[in-house]
């Protein structure tokens, strides 16, 4: 890849680091994450116009709390810390840090008490959300505070003559309002970025790089039809022509009717690729029969699939290579891949291939957040009826269906998410929801039918929104709408009786149940 303008983002462990990077590609800004460790001649080569410090789980008066070389701050390089960022960049440079006494978590109110580049175009209070247990007595050496709130006597700081700032609160997630802003007037104002970073580019330069990773042999990449799949087939397909080789596998977790459905449209969408049915489901149900552990079952499902790609690859010449769709989420809830980010999940993606895997891995969409991935996927001319897709788990059903996986079970989710998903396609709002779903639940509860006692299933409905996975909201339905959904589900699936509706954000809940 050409050399291009970057924003190096320093991970410190914070669940949000990616977060932040995809904030700044919004803008038309590169970013690159790379561990605290990240040695400084590197850097230097780098030449970054502008250095992110993230937030983090620790306290930066901790043992082996992480840490920076002392001579990144001499490099002359705007840099903005964030919580943790902040909080090390004050203890580095002169200032003090302590436990608070109030925690702060949730939602605050910033007030501007001062004028910076930072802060240009905030308003003079301002919610933003915070996320700490210590907090900034003494600003850095040089900084002065330009805000504060009720908990933070420091919430805001800059140095302009050096041009470091920091902020004790997140201004990457959505409940930040105008954290955007800030992001904006760091890139700009005081880095001097001229935001020409396009999904353009990035296809471009992937191409470029998957090339050079399998210069010879064939690829293979498993389909399931989502978004992510799609558009990593789509660039790969230009990457690779007739190497590349997509196969749909079947695993007896989908969707009702949903392997036929997806085999028929990529065929029509997308006549030139070479595209293999597998129909797996028997021997994936056979190896989660008795498991009820969601992370077991996870580890699973990806050996399954490895062990299906496996058999099948021996069918086609010299293959060499194994791409999948994983994302962003998909890495920083599964696994430390850069710095010191918490576990939260493993994905099937990244958290259940065997080590004696014959076939190595391409992950093209690996740094991107799914709205990014469709906004390339459309620059790719793939068809919107695949990139407006809803997002479905690796796993499928296997992480919807909670406690026990059999065949009766999975049929009875199947048929109420699918009269769930049709009646939110039929009222007009499919698009307004990130993701929407049934989930079967491992309790049975009492009700009355014809006269008749019943113990029978329950089913969840769960639907949010989001612009990337990261954080969500519960969608709002109407009530007389849910009433609708409820009625039909327990009238027309057999064996559910009760129907309940998931009023939960992220955070602290996940989007999924398992």
């Amino acid at each position: 890849m050409g050399q291009k303008e970057t924003i190096l983002i320093l991970d410190f462990g914070s669940q949000y680091t990616q977060l932040i990077a995809r904030k700044i590609r919004e803008h038309g800004v590169y970013s690159e994450i790379h561990p605290h460790t990240f040695p400084l001649e590197r850097v230097k080569a780098m030449a970054p116009k502008g250095i992110v410090l993230s937030g983090g789980p620790t306290s930066v008066y901790d043992d082996g709390a992480p840490d920076v070389e002392d001579a990144l701050f001499d490099l002359g390089v705007p840099m903005l810390g964030v919580c943790y960022g902040l909080q090390l960049m004050s203890r580095k440079l002169g200032g003090v840090v302590s436990p608070a006494e109030d925690r702060e978590y949730g939602k605050a109110t910033v007030r501007v008490v001062g004028k910076s580049a930072i802060l240009q175009g905030v308003s003079e209070e301002t919610t933003v959300w915070m996320s700490h247990g210590d907090l900034v007595e003494k600003p850095p050496e040089g900084a002065v505070t330009v805000g504060v709130s009720d908990n933070s006597p420091h919430a805001v700081v800059a140095d302009e003559a050096n041009k470091r700032y920091g902020l004790q609160f997140h201004p990457e997630v959505a409940h930040t309002p105008e954290g955007k802003t800030i992001l904006r007037n760091f890139l700009f104002d005081v880095c001097g970025c001229a935001g020409d970073w396009t999904p353009a580019s990035f296809v471009e330069e992937t191409i470029e790089t998957v090339r050079a990773q399998a210069p010879e042999g064939n690829v293979i990449l498993g389909l399931s039809g989502g978004v992510d799949s799609t558009v990593a087939a789509g660039l790969l397909e230009r990457a690779f022509g007739e190497r590349l080789h997509c196969i749909h596998v079947d695993n007896g977790l989908m969707r009702l009717n949903e392997s036929a459905q997806i085999v028929e449209e990529m065929r029509r969408s997308f006549p030139e690729m070479r595209l293999r049915f597998v129909d797996a489901s028997k021997n994936f149900l056979r190896a989660l029969e008795g498991v009820v552990d969601p992370e077991e079952k996870r580890k699973i499902i990806g050996k399954e699939f490895i062990d299906a790609f496996d058999r099948e690859a021996e069918k086609i010449p010299d293959v060499r290579y194994l791409a999948q769709g994983t994302l962003y989420p998909d890495v920083i809830e599964s696994v430390s891949v850069k710095g010191k980010s918490h576990t939260i999940k493993s994905h099937h993606n990244v958290g259940g291939l065997p080590e004696t895997m014959k076939l190595e891995l391409i992950e093209p969409l690996r740094e991107l957040f799914k709205d990014e991935v469709r906004r390339v996927g459309r620059d790719l001319g793939a068809p919107e009826s695949l990139i407006g897709r809803h997002p479905f788990p690796g796993p499928g059903l296997g992480v919807r269906v909670l406690g026990e996986i059999t065949e009766e079970r999975l049929e009875a989710l199947r048929r109420a998410d699918d009269v769930y998903i049709r009646a939110i396609k039929d009222a007009g709002i499919y698009d307004e929801i990130w993701q929407a779903f049934a989930v079967l639940l491992p309790v049975r509860t009492v009700g009355v039918m014809g006269d008749a006692r019943t113990y029978e299933n329950v089913i969840a409905l769960r639907a949010v929104v989001s612009s990337d996975g990261m954080t969500a909201d519960w969608y709002r339905h109407d009530h007389e709408f849910l009433a609708d959904v409820s009625n039909k589900i327990i009238n027309s699936v057999k064996g559910v009786n009760r129907v309940v509706y998931d009023v939960s954000s992220k955070p602290p809940s996940t989007i999924e149940w398992e």
